[in-house]
């Protein structure tokens, strides 16, 4: 009787994919790591400012909210927040004293956030930092204008997947 199983292979078998299909998932890998390590570098400058109160993700809430008076539901739109993570780290924030929340005067149901003034100086510390990183580059930004136009490309695409499904 022959043996009519399947050789045994120690990986699944993949199809090759186009060489646009392996730069778009290089991309989307790099995103990630890129987005892990930008944690690591305002941990880094935290910790060089001597701020140990406070995580790379609070210290990025806080420079989302910046000089703005923002509706809670509106941070967490524009910056991509899961609400209970959102929750937790505005209370930190706020037992921190770097924001203060208070009620609308126009929906007293909508909760606003602003920077105190403790808050305030952390943002310009960290956009000092930023300023001067982002200059270490060389004086043309063509390069990140080109590089955020196509990330934003990428943004609009995914959020039609998600909204729309495929082929739209």
């Amino acid at each position: 009787m022959a043996d009519t199983a399947r050789p045994a292979h120690s990986a699944v078998e993949q199809t090759a994919l186009s060489p646009q299909t392996e730069s778009y998932r290089a991309a989307t890998r790099l995103i990630e790591r890129l987005h892990r390590l930008y944690l690591d570098v305002i941990r880094a400058e935290l910790d060089r400012l001597g701020v140990e109160d406070l995580s790379a993700v609070q210290a990025l809430l806080l420079a989302n909210i910046g000089t703005a008076e923002l509706n809670v539901k509106t941070l967490m739109e524009r910056g991509y927040y899961q609400g209970s993570n959102a929750s937790y780290n505005l209370k930190k924030l706020v037992e921190a004293g770097y924001i203060e929340q208070f009620r609308s005067s126009h929906d007293r149901r909508a909760t606003i956030v602003r920077l105190t003034e403790q808050g305030l100086d952390l943002c310009r510390r960290i956009d000092a930092s930023e300023e001067q990183f982002a200059t270490s580059f060389g004086s043309d930004a063509t390069h990140f204008t080109e590089m955020v136009a196509r990330m934003t490309e990428l943004e609009r695409g995914w959020t039609d997947q998600i909204r729309f499904g495929p082929g739209v």
